[in-house]
């Protein structure tokens, strides 16, 4: 006999098996409006498998059994590698099947190949974000190592361009496929790599391309397990840039020692490690004292990607809130169907409108560097979106997360896994402040930088009040911006560039929802019955 106290109704099922391309209006929009619509096909297929249960549940075994430090083999040989449990191996494969590592440098890249990407980034974003961080280093690192990669390795071109998958302990001549990690912090500088004690003295010839023997440590070494790293170290003249390969051209392993992985908050997919170079051997990239200059080349990819990857975790907590939502009733309705919910939901999807928009833009402009209007474009509002949009996912999902109740706090549900990811993305690659002064730095160096903005502004001047006097206000004041005011500046530039994009090519009572929203100066206005219908159809119709 079987003891019943209950059944189980009113209580939806976790959303699966859904196509997280065709499911985003916004998305499928903006692929095709910024020049990608050749990889429609691809997106609509990555989308049903990674919206699988499949996909999902290896999203979570990747995080419930993260990454683990062996040190020695069984004979009491230092080993100093990091072994994942199989799901890990299982995404990287679908990642770089997608070519998130290397699809913008193939030989035979399609026009605007950076939309595409950013397209797949956020949907691999929304099944599990901590194996992102492998294809976004390598992804910004092999234009550098085209121009620099050393003779030694110069073998490795194809690998780097390839399709594949390969976690071999192998020479990388040997492999089907390569990843790139990148060590750049330490403990007494952090963002301030300056201050950067470690040293690289030449073994014989001093100069590009030549191996220099390294001694030092790195606080923050993303992916240990990769093939190559890119550091910075001291030399006579300056912090430079150097090539330090996982296992010598003899096949013997560097002096790269892992002393602990990294205990994180969130990303605990991923591995990140302390280590330090005894006597290890790196190959001098571009000049000595050049270091900066070529990690800051690779910075503007990767702060974009932190963007990309903030905005498909938040697109799928709004995912979630809305498949709950529509499901779940109270007081004889649905959750989606009272009024304040369906307020909340709505200025949810109507951000990730404004966000979609211009980050496709934002993509176009990365696709296009022989343009000057599209380089400042694209180094203006990298750092901008970085600040506001990894901000902006904390609360966001926080915001999801209510609409579930207590199942949403719960672990059985994707979310807890989402807010803890969160974080990472406003850290990693410089924090909020570093990102505003970037900015600063930027409208003060970059003489041309007024006029791109007013190209992009003056075009949708008389559309709409709200923009026309913010943009007013903020002309006067990029005059004489103080560092203290370097946030706010940020943000209204992130918002009148979103405005700008959606007044030209949004639905009229989208782009004016968005303006009363986000630029009105007396605060936030609702949403009209009608503008909320529609936003919620558009971000789960399909």
């Amino acid at each position: 006999m079987t003891w019943t106290t209950h059944s189980v109704f009113n209580q939806p099922h976790p959303l699966s098996n859904s196509n997280l391309f065709t499911r985003d209006i916004a998305l499928c929009e903006a692929v095709a409006r910024e020049g990608a619509g050749w990889d429609r096909e691809w997106l609509a297929s990555v989308g049903l498998q990674l919206g699988s249960a499949e996909s999902l549940e290896l999203g979570r075994l990747a995080n419930t059994q993260p990454p683990e430090l062996q040190r020695y083999d069984a004979r009491g040989e230092r080993l100093d590698e990091v072994r994942f449990h199989p799901a890990w191996h299982l995404l990287m494969q679908g990642l770089c099947a997608s070519r998130l590592h290397n699809l913008s440098w193939q030989p035979d890249v399609q026009p605007n190949a950076m939309v595409a990407r950013a397209a797949r980034f956020m949907l691999h974003a929304q099944v599990e974000a901590g194996s992102l961080c492998p294809v976004t280093m390598t992804h910004a690192a092999i234009p550098l190592l085209q121009n620099h990669l050393p003779e030694a390795y110069a073998d490795w071109r194809e690998a780097l361009l390839s399709d594949r998958y390969d976690a071999h302990h192998q020479p990388g001549n040997k492999k089907r496929g390569l990843l790139i990690g990148m060590g750049m912090t330490e403990k007494q500088g952090g963002t301030d790599v300056l201050s950067n004690s470690t040293r690289a003295e030449p073994i014989g010839a001093r100069g590009t391309g030549e191996p220099y023997r390294i001694t030092g440590h790195k606080w923050f070494f993303s992916v240990p397990q990769s093939d190559a790293h890119l550091i910075l170290a001291q030399t006579s003249q300056g912090l430079s840039c150097f090539f330090l390969p996982r296992l010598l051209p003899d096949g013997t392993r560097n002096a790269i020692r892992i002393e602990r992985l990294k205990d994180k908050l969130g990303n605990r997919s991923n591995a990140s490690a302390e280590v330090e170079f005894q006597d290890a051997i790196g190959w001098l990239m571009g000049e000595e004292g050049d270091g900066v200059r070529l990690i800051l080349k690779m910075g503007g990819m990767t702060r974009f990607d932190c963007a990309l990857g903030s905005h498909g975790l938040m697109r799928r907590a709004l995912s979630i809130a809305l498949h709950h939502a529509q499901q779940r009733q109270v007081m004889g309705k649905n959750l989606s169907d009272q009024p304040l919910m369906r307020t909340v939901l709505a200025q949810q999807a109507l951000q990730l409108e404004g966000q979609t928009a211009l980050l496709m833009r934002l993509a176009r402009a990365w696709s296009t560097p022989s343009s000057e209007h599209e380089r400042l474009y694209a180094r203006l509002f990298t750092p901008a979106a970085k600040f506001g949009i990894c901000k902006a996912g904390m609360p966001f999902v926080a915001e999801s997360m209510e609409v579930l109740g207590g199942i949403g706090y719960c672990e059985e549900s994707e979310l807890p896994r989402l807010y803890r990811e969160m974080p990472v993305n406003s850290i990693w690659e410089g924090s909020g402040n570093v990102m505003c002064l970037d900015v600063l730095r930027v409208l003060g160096r970059q003489a041309d930088v007024m006029t791109m903005l007013n190209d992009e502004f003056e075009a949708v001047k008389g559309s709409n009040r709200h923009f026309d006097r913010r943009w007013r206000q903020l002309r006067l004041q990029l005059n004489h911006v103080r560092e203290g005011m370097a946030r706010e500046v940020t943000q209204e530039l992130l918002q009148l560039a979103s405005a700008a994009i959606l007044l030209k090519v949004a639905e009229p009572p989208l782009a004016d929802g968005w303006c009363d929203q986000h630029l009105d100066m007396r605060g936030r206005r609702s949403l009209s019955d009608d503008l909320s219908t529609r936003l919620l159809l558009r971000a789960s119709t399909g």
